[in-house]
């Protein structure tokens, strides 16, 4: 800890930790003064002997030290420090009767003293003159583990040890060892099994007793126990059942009057196979111990550990007992041994005395039974045993099950985390059906409650290792005492935490201890009482919220229980009786009492409770308990005057220390017990004094300074106190007093007010659903306040005792819990106030405290006379308020003792200022509270029932006239009253809402003199309200924006926010739900908005079940949005995700329809229009129908195509209104052709009709494939009818005409007959208009090239940046290449001036990345046209005699995609036009001459050059197979023949050719290496350019299909030009022989395809320059392969 200021160094030992030591209390008695050169921080005192713990973790002993060799035997006044641990830095020391303790830093124990007994844990040595380390190691583990130690207790005769596991171990000797052992002394450390798995806080010895405050268990989930339902002592029912006429209360408070008597544990030792059994008790109602056997190896007590739990038989088990008589459930022999069965046991993880206890039951049982003899117990067995299923089956279903229910059991709902019995089938094993025939036998009413629970679920147990920190938020049930009335609104009484906390922890499991009916219920009552009420039980609520929350789980726990064992001669162990215990039993009277410290003196025991009482028991011979009861066996409290709250004791051997708060907050002394006289010291026999009848103030204490803790031992007293340095440590008492003072105020409003209160039946008649509700809320905040309280006010008891680092205080550290606990609370009570609550509370009040209510008056200190009882109760329940001043008052106080700069110093400051302005809040809130109550009392009341909520604070009214509605009407009264969330509107009968978040406001400009106006706009309503003067409009526009801002940031109204930002956002997110508006009659919107409308993103719902989530603007949809609509009839819904305008959808998008058809494309106005695709049918792969083309107002119209999946054709043509009409033409699967007119959606007018084996009908058509009037039928061999016609294709037609045969010689006339096909079908032009119309549309043309370049490039831009930053959203759209793309796409070309050849390739460029991405319009353009395409000639469009419509379609896109690129760059030459020259290439054509003939092609601007490489790629697929389909029979002969040519070898296929015999080559490579080519060679010469000629295939375009064979040409010259080794010129007569040869060896398969594409697309400049030639020699040989005759 930082230096406290200017004490600096020089702080000298003697101001802090200075211990005095003294004995008795007479008036006399000084105490004196033990020097040390360090402060004390910890002392312990023994019989005659003390220890102390120094800063630095160095031992000092004084006193009398019989144990040290060199001691004079008068003792040591001065203290001694013990060398042996002066290398250690011990943390905890520990002093018996005659010997030590202290635990280091490392969690190792040290002891030292006395061993007679083996209380310093080491054999063999009867005294330890030093300290010596001590094995703690728990040999259960494997490897055994040593055991880390928080800190020991001594007592005469043992030591207890605390685990860091928070575990209990023991040894020692004596029953208060809690170890299942008659041999002692112990001389190793054992583990307490009985209290393993909990949660163990401190632990303290006794002479003969040891005491251990434990933290309660979560409430069990699943560890519930057997019921068992009578006393195995006093034979009387453990449970009484009290029914009332609205529930039924089960209490489990049954003290037996007798104990355990505590037995020698002279078992009959034999040889290890035979049975040692404890002497048998004849009389049932005697207590019986369990008997211990003894074995040569080990002690294996019978009632076996947790880990080996046995099944507990009938025997009914008294709870003040420790250990659990029982019955063995083996078979029994004849002569009453019990056979070896090991018991089934659930081990918990670290048990693994589970293996030597089942080893060792079958050499060892015991008789603990109720039964009078053993003949008895057999018979008993026998019975169980024979009993069979059946009969087992029919009791479980007879019994009846009557669960208890917690007593408050009406109005208040607690936490819901209370946990309900779980009801589990019985598992039908052997063991079940003993433990349900077991119960059976005992009672039919407690076997029906094993119906709920499993033997698994019984039987488990907590295990070591779930002994970590638990969260222990669980609901209290109340204590069920036998005589207490209960009542139906929640009897919650000052014992509330009792019930529960029992329950939790009868001692151990199943096989030890009590046996509880543990179920914790919500809504189990017996069936009886169900019917009897009709209506549902409603959970309790407890009073103090149980335990604390995770997030506070470093405060101590309130919720604690004191455990004792031992001997109880004097009643020193507090349960009723005097009986001793072996084993560790929960004292009930204590649950609940909230314990957070235990004394031990020699027969009596002390607990402090967070409350600051005392409770005592046990031995009272000199008044050492603190009151007259003598002995008492429960723990009682001790007097102490009113006013007077201890917070630390001590016990000696027959006195008790208390350190107390008096009226100052300096600590006071108070001493009870036995009288030491003066002078007597020397004595061995000490006389002893006088008594005291309660506790006595030491006159002294206030000389002493500042006490911060106690302790006692033997006759001495002994108290460590700090002088008050800077005033640093009166500042920390004083925070810790008043903490204790506040937490007992608070408990006392619990328990003076609070409980009777809900003790009243009308309560929630006189206060109304409403107040109900909040006073629950109230109730439950103000538990969770008390308790967070206690825990602080423990905390920082602790905190002055240990530690003093300031910045450790929970008060620091969770500053925001304290602070979130405030002003939730204060919250609760505002709205209790606001809803009339405490006016509601006066009628009850009055009825349980009397009419004046004196008692609450007296609660209230501070409250000025003669208030009303409604104030005087809101005054109470607003007293955390002043405390929390309070905090922020000590802290300050505490910074002052640091220097200024200082960390500590800064964090009090920041931390009271949190405080400070927190009270400043709540004080305001609390005006606010009182202000709107007051208007509500003064409200007219019709309106007040809908208008007045809890949370809602009235802000202003203008009930004075100073607002008022323009163009009101004269007689209207118009009253405008501003909440925190609300604008109400109110006029005669009705009133108007305007919630605040969904409100605008701005001053009217005042130029129109005197007129002072607000103009305010809600999403449905705008108007003007006129304000009296400039002040009243400044106030009510600062009013309402402030109000705004808060309901919009959702903080309580908070100046501090208000001051930061004067007008609230104009743009802003809220829900509100339309009430006027027709379309949007009740719909709901949520979203952002921007001065009154939505605007942005958002989502409205309509009450029939639509839903568009999208982006708005000006309160209409418009952007990207989905909207579902429902579909009731399908019961799916129709689904539109796309874009909007102005409410409507308008743009591109997908509907996916409830039937089940999915339509993708351009919507206007709601509708379908523009270009789109409909598939239709379910939604599996293959639709049956599919739709491409133009849409008009929801209906096809213009071009489009459908394929008809189930008929299997595919129309292409016009459309009107949904039917064919116009040009079209259909092909089918079966290859039928038809092109011609339609109308009506038939084939109706003129057409052609091809069918597969060509044969052709041109003429009439009445209907589908139905031929009807004139017409001409041509047959494959060129026969031909004409005549009238009718009847359907396929079928027999009906003919009268002509048949002619043409003549072989009629070659005119023949040539007139040939077929041009197309005429008839939709020319290309006219195809996907609506395609390109939507791209100039983007672009921002009205029609194709109407509009202005540069406008054409910002939509372009926008387009580009707009779909960016939809993608952005979700990345994973958008791949990396993609993103460069568009970025490189986002710097718009230079696009004026003369087009050079240089900007040419950058337009080239340019337009392949456009064309990359469907986020330009460009690129989206060349998508759809891909699509369109590929729908059309796929699959039955795959048809040979549409290539030519294909080819033509291509050519069209050419054109009208080149007219757009034009429009973007205006000065592109047109088609066929030249390139300007750039400046730099003039000086070349200058310099060369100017016989340049013909332009390079290269130079010339060619649609076909620009645009193919852009989209000849995607569309190759479904164009080339048309043309293999076409050319399938000539590439047939063609490829016959390269087959057969090509089995020759090299040289005999040149000659064949005809190649001349000098270009013949003579040597080849191969591998590297020359060879010779020999007349076998094969597929050796010309490869290079054979292989270059294969890559045609790999091409697409066709330039470049033209660049390959020039390529070719060129290899075959440079293998011709190596041969020769001169130059020389081609004739066509010597290259065309060698081209052949290559083409051969090229095995082309679709050589005739690649032929006609080249010849179909090939840019025209082209056709008469080089590759032009080329192209022919290609053709030509292709031709000539196919003629080529073989001799």
């Amino acid at each position: 800890m930082e230096k406290l200021k200017s004490s600096g160094e020089e702080e000298s030992s003697g101001e802090r930790g200075v211990l005095h030591t003294w004995r008795g209390y007479s008036c006399s008695v000084t105490p004196e003064k033990v020097l040390l050169s360090r402060p004390v921080l910890q002392a312990a005192l023994g019989a005659k002997h003390g220890v102390l713990l120094v800063e630095g973790g160095q031992v000092y002993s004084f006193g009398e030290l019989p144990w040290k060799q060199n001691q004079p035997s008068s003792g040591t006044t001065e203290p001694l420090l013990e060398a042996g641990l002066s290398e250690q830095h011990v943390v905890c020391v520990a002093a018996g009767a005659s010997h030590s303790g202290a635990v280091t830093e490392d969690g190792v124990v040290h002891m030292w003293g006395d061993n007679t007994y083996g209380q310093c844990g080491l054999s063999g040595l009867s005294v330890v003159p030093n300290p010596t380390p001590v094995a703690v190691v728990d040999c259960e583990a494997t490897p055994p583990q040593p055991i880390r130690v928080l800190e020991v207790a001594c007592g005469e005769q043992h030591t207890l040890a605390l685990s860091a596991r928070h575990e209990v171990w023991s040894w020692g000797s004596g029953c208060q060892l809690g170890l299942l052992t008659t041999t002692f002394p112990v001389w190793k450390p054992h583990k307490v099994e009985h209290l393993a798995g909990r949660h163990v806080l401190q632990v303290v010895c006794g002479a003969s007793h040891s005491l251990a405050l434990v933290r309660c268990l979560p409430p069990p989930q699943e560890a519930r126990r057997l019921p068992v339902d009578k006393c195995g002592q006093c034979n009387q029912s453990l449970y009484t059942m009290t029914d009332k006429e609205d529930h039924v209360i089960i209490s489990d408070s049954h003290y037996c009057p007798l104990g355990v008597e505590l037995e020698d544990g002279d078992s009959k030792s034999g040889s290890e196979g035979s049975l040692g059994l404890g002497k048998m008790k004849s009389s049932p109602s005697e207590p019986i111990l369990s008997a211990y056997t003894q074995s040569p190896k080990s002690v294996i007590p019978l009632s076996s550990s947790p880990g080996a739990t046995s099944v507990s038989a009938p025997a009914p088990v008294s709870e003040t007992q420790g250990q659990t008589p029982r019955t063995e459930s083996q078979p029994v022999l004849a002569d009453g041994v019990v056979s070896g069965a090991a018991p089934q046991s659930q081990t918990s993880e670290t048990d693994s005395t589970e293996a030597r206890a089942s080893a060792e039951l079958t050499a060892a049982g015991a008789k603990c039974s109720p039964y009078p003899d053993e003949q008895a117990l057999k018979d008993y067995l026998k019975r169980l045993s024979d009993q069979t299923l059946a009969e087992q089956a029919s009791k479980n279903q007879t019994a009846q099950c009557s669960q208890p229910l917690p007593e408050s059991s009406d109005v208040f709902i607690s936490d819901p985390a209370t946990p309900v019995a779980q009801s589990v089938t019985p598992m039908g094993s052997a063991l079940n059906h003993l433990v349900v025939s077991c119960a059976s036998a005992v009672g039919e009413r407690v076997a029906s409650t094993y119906e709920a629970l499993s033997l698994r679920k019984v039987i488990n147990y907590w295990g070591p290792g779930e002994s970590r920190e638990r969260p222990e938020e669980r609901v209290r049930q109340e204590e069920h005492r036998q005589g207490k009335k209960s009542c139906s609104l929640g009897d919650i009484r000052e014992e509330e935490a009792e019930g529960l906390s029992r329950r939790l922890s009868l001692p151990g499991l199943l096989s030890q201890g009590t046996c509880a009916l543990h179920i914790l219920c919500h809504h189990m009552m017996s069936p009886r009482l169900l019917r009897r009420v009709s209506r549902p039980p409603v959970r309790a609520v407890a009073l103090t919220p149980v335990g604390v929350a995770e997030s506070d789980a470093h405060l101590p726990s309130l919720q604690t229980e004191v455990w004792s064992w031992g001997r109880g001669q004097e009643g020193q162990l507090g349960h009723g009786d005097l009986l001793p215990r072996l084993q560790p039993l929960c004292i009930k009277s204590l649950s609940g009492k909230e314990v957070i410290r235990v004394a031990a003196g020699a027969l009596h025991s002390l607990a402090l409770t967070a409350q600051s009482e005392v409770y005592s028991w046990g031995s009272n011979s000199f008044g050492q308990l603190g009151h007259m009861e003598s002995p008492s066996t429960i723990p009682r409290l001790a007097k102490l005057s009113d006013g007077i709250r201890a917070w630390d004791v001590g016990a000696g051997q027959h006195h008790t220390l208390l350190l107390a708060d008096g009226d100052c907050f300096q600590p006071i002394l108070y001493y009870s017990g036995q009288q030491v006289k003066e002078g007597s010291a020397e004595s061995t026999q000490e006389q002893t004094g006088g008594y005291t009848q309660q506790p006595v103030l030491l006159p002294f204490c206030m000389n002493l300074g500042y006490v911060s803790s106690v302790c006692a031992g033997g006759q001495s007293c002994a108290a460590l106190a700090d002088r008050n340095v800077m005033g640093f440590i009166g500042s920390l008492h004083e925070l810790a007093a008043a903490e204790r003072k506040y937490y007992c105020k608070l408990t006392s409003i619990k328990s003076v007010l609070l409980q009777p209160l809900l003790k009243l039946e009308s309560l929630s008649s006189a206060l109304g659903p409403a107040c109900t509700g909040l006073l629950q809320n109230l109730i439950s905040r103000f538990g969770r306040l008390a308790q967070l309280t206690g825990q602080n006010s423990a905390s920082l008891t602790s905190f002055l005792r240990r530690s003093r680092d300031v910045r450790g205080l929970v008060l620091l550290e969770n500053a925001q819990l304290f602070l979130d606990t405030y002003s939730e609370y204060c919250a609760s009570v505002g709205n209790l106030l606001v809803m009339g609550g405490f006016q509601a509370l006066v009628r009850p009040c009055q009825d349980v405290f009397g009419k004046g209510a004196e008692v609450v008056q007296k609660l209230s200190e501070g409250c000025e006379d003669g208030a009303m009882l409604a104030d005087i109760l809101s005054h109470l329940f607003y007293l955390p308020v002043r405390h929390l001043h309070e905090y922020g008052h000590l802290l300050l106080k505490l910074a002052t003792c640091y220097e200024v700069n200082s960390m500590d110093y800064q964090k009090l400051q920041d931390v009271c200022s949190k405080y400070e302005s927190l009270v400043l809040l709540l004080k305001r809130k609390r005006k606010e509270a009182e202000y709107t109550l007051h208007f509500w009392k003064s409200f007219p009341g019709k309106m007040t029932d809908s208008l007045r909520k809890p949370s809602r604070r009235l802000v202003c009214e203008s009930s004075n006239k100073a607002l008022t509605l323009q163009n009101a009407g004269r007689f209207s009264v118009n009253w405008f009253i501003l909440f925190n969330d609300a604008l109400v509107h109110a006029q005669f009968s009705t009133h108007h809402v305007f919630p605040l978040a969904t409100l605008w406001v701005e001053p009217v400009s005042e130029e129109n003199a005197g007129l002072y106006g607000l103009k305010v706009t809600s999403p449905e309503e705008s108007f003007t309200l006129l304000a009296s003067s400039p002040s009243e409009k400044a106030k009510w526009l600062r009013s309402i924006n402030q109000a705004v801002e808060q309901a919009l940031s959702g903080t309580g109204m908070d100046t501090s926010g208000a001051a930061m930002r004067a007008d609230p956002p104009i743009s802003r997110t809220a829900s509100y739900t339309f009430y006027k508006d027709s379309r949007l009659k009740e719909v709901m919107y949520e979203g952002r908005w921007l001065a009154g409308k939505p605007n942005g993103r958002g989502v409205l719902k309509w009450p029939d079940g639509r839903m568009y989530t999208g982006t708005f603007k000006n309160g209409l949809e418009d952007g990207y949005g989905d909207y579902i609509v429902p579909n009731k009839n399908l019961n799916k819904s129709d689904h539109y995700q796309g874009h909007w305008k102005d409410g409507k959808m308008h743009g591109f998008g997908n509907f996916r329809y409830a039937t089940g058809e999915l339509y993708e494309g351009s919507f206007q106005d709601n509708m379908r229009h523009g270009h789109g695709m409909l598939r239709s049918g379910k939604l599996n792969s293959t639709s049956p129908s599919v739709f491409i083309g133009q849409w008009l107002h929801d209906k096809k119209t213009g071009y489009g195509v459908f394929d008809d999946i189930t008929r299997g054709e595919k129309y292409m043509g016009l459309w009107q209104e949904d039917l064919r009409q116009g040009n079209g033409v259909i092909v089918t699967q079966f290859g039928l052709y038809y092109e011609g007119a339609f109308s009506n959606n038939k084939m109706m007018g003129t057409g052609v009709l091809l069918s597969e084996d060509d044969t052709t009908f041109e003429g009439d058509f009445s209907d589908d494939w139905t031929l009807s009037g004139k017409g001409t039928l041509t047959m494959p061999n060129g026969d031909y009818i004409e005549g009238s016609f009718s009847g359907v294709w396929g079928t027999g037609l009906k003919i009268s005409g002509s048949y002619y045969k043409p003549n072989l010689y009629d070659s005119d006339k023949d040539k007139n007959r040939t077929l041009k096909l197309g005429r008839l079908a939709v020319p290309s032009e006219e195809k996907w208009k609506a395609v390109f119309g939507e791209c100039w549309s983007r672009l921002g043309c009205e029609s194709p090239g109407q509009g202005d370049t540069s406008t054409a490039w910002d939509n372009i831009a926008i387009a580009l940046t707009t779909n960016r930053r939809q993608h952005r959203d979700s990345p994973e759209l958008l791949s990396r290449s993609h993103n460069k793309t568009l970025e490189s796409l986002e710097f718009i070309p230079q696009h004026v001036g003369p087009v050079t050849l240089e900007k040419y390739h950058i337009i080239r460029r340019y337009l392949i990345k456009a064309c990359d991405t469907p986020l330009h319009p460009l690129g989206r353009l060349v998508e759809t046209l891909v699509a369109v395409y590929r729908m059309t000639y796929v699959g039955v469009g795959a048809n040979r005699r549409l290539l030519q419509q294909a080819v033509n379609e291509i050519k069209s896109y050419l054109s009208r995609i080149f007219q757009i690129v034009r429009f973007l760059f205006p000065d592109l030459p047109e088609e066929g036009g030249l390139l300007a020259e750039g400046p730099n290439e003039k000086k070349e054509s200058e310099s060369s001459g100017n016989k340049i003939d013909s332009p390079k092609p290269g130079r010339v601007v060619s649609s076909s050059a620009l645009l193919l490489p852009v989209l000849l790629p995607r569309l190759y697929p479904p164009l080339f197979t048309l043309y293999a389909l076409e050319k399938e029979k000539e590439d047939d002969v063609y490829w016959e023949c390269v087959l057969r040519l090509n089995k020759q070898p090299d040289l005999a296929l040149l000659a064949f050719l005809g190649v001349h015999q000098k270009f013949w080559p003579v040597t080849m490579t191969l591998h590297g290496e020359k060879q010779q080519v020999l007349s076998s060679t094969k597929d050796a010469c010309f490869a290079s350019a054979v292989e270059t000629l294969q890559q045609i295939s790999t091409t697409f375009t066709p330039s470049d299909k033209l660049q390959v064979i020039q390529l070719t040409f060129e290899e075959i010259t440079q293998e011709v030009l190596a041969l020769l080794k001169q130059d020389f010129l081609w004739s066509m007569d010597d290259l065309f022989p060698v081209f052949l040869y290559v083409v051969l060896r090229a095995r082309i398969r679709n050589l005739g395809s690649e032929v006609s594409l080249i010849e179909d697309l090939m840019d025209p400049c082209v056709q008469h320059g080089e590759h032009g030639i080329m192209f022919t020699t290609l053709k030509a040989c292709y031709y000539q392969i196919q003629h080529e005759k073989i001799t």
